[in-house]
C-alpha cells in the first residue's frame, strides 16, 4: 500500500509539515487502515464543493486529511502516543457528506449524532484492535477525544480540532483567507497554555497575530451559518431521505460508500426527480433567503450549529481571552455572535 504521507499532494503536504515535521511511524500505520482509510472518500465540505453555489472552494480536504492533520497537532504539542491517536480517530465514525446526516438526524445545531458510533467501529476493526494491542493501548483511552482537552473543548475555547479546521478552511478548503506563510505564522504563535480553570488549553504567544486569526475566523463562522450552506446540506439530507424511502439506497451505504460512490447512485436512479433536482443543485448559482415562506420553492427554516473562537493570548504573565484585551477581537467575535440569515432560505425549484 502506498504511504499516506508519501502521496499527499501540495499543498496539503507543505501545510501537513507546518504542523509537524515529525511524522510518527506508528501514525502510518494506524491511517492505513481500512476503517481510516474510508474517510478518504469524504469531503470535509459536507458535499458543498459539489456545486457552483461555491466557487470559493478551491481545495479538496477529505475527513482523512482533517483527521490526520488533527492528530499531527497534538503529536506536535505532546509527543503524547494516545491522545494523538484519539484526535486521529474522532471522526472515524463520519459518513459521507459529513455533517449533512446530522440534518438527517435532526441535529442541527449540536452536529454530533453519529459520536456514539465511534467505539463500535474500532472494536470491530481488528486491523485497529490488533495495533492497539501491539501498543498496549484499551480502547477507552483512544476512542473519546472530548476527555483530553488538548484535542477537544467546548465552544469558544480553542483546540486542535477547532484549530485545524479553521486553518485548513482558511487557505482553500472553505474559502482563500491567508496563504501557507500566514499559516505558519499563527501556527508558530501557537503554545500549551492554562486557562480560567487551570485546564490546558491551545493559545497565542503574540496578541496581533490571535487578532489576524480571529478576523478569519469570524469570516469562516458566518459562512458556515449562511444560507447557502444551510439549505444546501438540507437539500443534500432530503435527497438521501428520499433515495432511503425508495430503497435505492441504505444507511450503511453512507458509512461504506465514498461520496463519488453515491452521487452515481443518486444520478442514476430510476426516478427522475431525485436526480435533476441533484443535478440542478450542483449548477446552480445562487440561494435566496426570506422572511416569509416562498411557495413553489424548495424553501426551508433551518437552525444550524454557531462554531466561533475566542482564544486565550499571552498578556504579560497571564493569559487572557483576546475579547477582553483587544477591541477589534471583541467586535469580529460579536459578528458571529450576532449574525443572522432571514428565517428561511429556499432554492429556485422545487423538491
Amino acid at each position: 500500500m502506498k504511504k499516506y504521507f508519501e502521496s499527499l499532494k501540495e499543498p496539503i503536504k507543505e501545510y501537513f509539515d507546518i504542523l509537524s515535521p515529525e511524522k510518527p511511524d506508528f501514525l502510518e500505520e494506524y491511517i492505513n487502515t481500512p476503517e481510516m482509510q474510508k474517510q478518504a472518500g469524504i469531503s470535509v465540505s459536507c458535499g458543498t464543493c459539489y456545486s457552483k453555489l461555491f466557487p470559493e472552494i478551491t481545495l479538496w480536504y477529505s475527513s482523512l486529511d482533517h483527521s490526520v492533520a488533527v492528530a499531527l497537532i497534538i503529536w506536535n504539542f505532546t509527543k503524547d502516543k494516545k491522545l494523538t491517536l484519539a484526535g486521529l480517530f474522532h471522526d472515524i465514525a463520519t459518513p459521507a457528506f459529513k455533517h449533512v446526516i446530522d440534518f438527517l438526524n435532526g441535529d442541527y445545531e449540536k452536529q454530533e449524532s453519529t459520536e456514539e458510533l465511534t467505539t463500535k467501529i474500532i472494536s470491530e476493526s481488528k486491523e485497529i484492535m490488533s495495533l492497539l494491542n501491539r501498543d498496549g493501548i484499551k480502547i477507552e483511552e483512544i476512542n473519546d477525544y472530548h476527555k483530553y482537552p488538548i484535542a477537544d473543548n467546548d465552544t469558544p475555547m480553542l483546540s486542535s480540532d477547532r484549530l485545524e479546521y479553521t486553518l485548513s478552511n482558511g487557505f482553500g478548503v472553505r474559502r482563500e483567507l491567508w496563504n501557507l506563510d500566514e499559516v505558519k505564522e499563527i501556527y508558530e504563535s501557537i503554545e500549551i497554555q492554562k486557562n480560567e480553570k487551570e485546564i490546558e488549553e491551545l493559545g497565542f504567544k503574540d496578541k496581533e497575530i490571535a487578532e489576524k486569526f480571529v478576523k478569519n475566523m469570524s469570516i469562516l463562522s458566518r459562512s458556515y451559518m449562511d444560507s447557502r450552506t444551510k439549505i444546501s446540506m438540507q437539500l443534500l439530507a432530503d435527497i438521501i431521505k428520499k433515495m432511503y424511502d425508495q430503497n435505492l439506497i441504505t444507511k450503511n451505504d453512507l458509512y461504506n460508500l465514498s461520496e463519488k460512490e453515491i452521487m452515481e447512485k443518486i444520478e442514476n436512479c430510476k426516478y427522475n426527480d431525485i436526480a435533476q433536482k441533484f443535478n440542478e443543485w450542483r449548477n446552480t448559482e445562487r440561494a435566496y433567503e426570506s422572511d416569509t415562506v416562498i411557495k413553489n420553492r424548495y424553501c426551508k427554516e433551518i437552525k444550524t450549529k454557531r462554531r466561533y473562537i475566542n482564544p486565550l493570548v499571552r498578556d504579560e504573565n497571564k493569559y487572557t481571552r483576546i475579547n477582553q484585551i483587544s477591541k477589534k477581537a471583541k467586535e469580529d467575535i460579536e459578528s458571529c455572535l450576532k449574525f443572522e440569515t432571514k428565517k428561511y432560505a429556499y432554492l429556485d425549484f422545487e423538491f
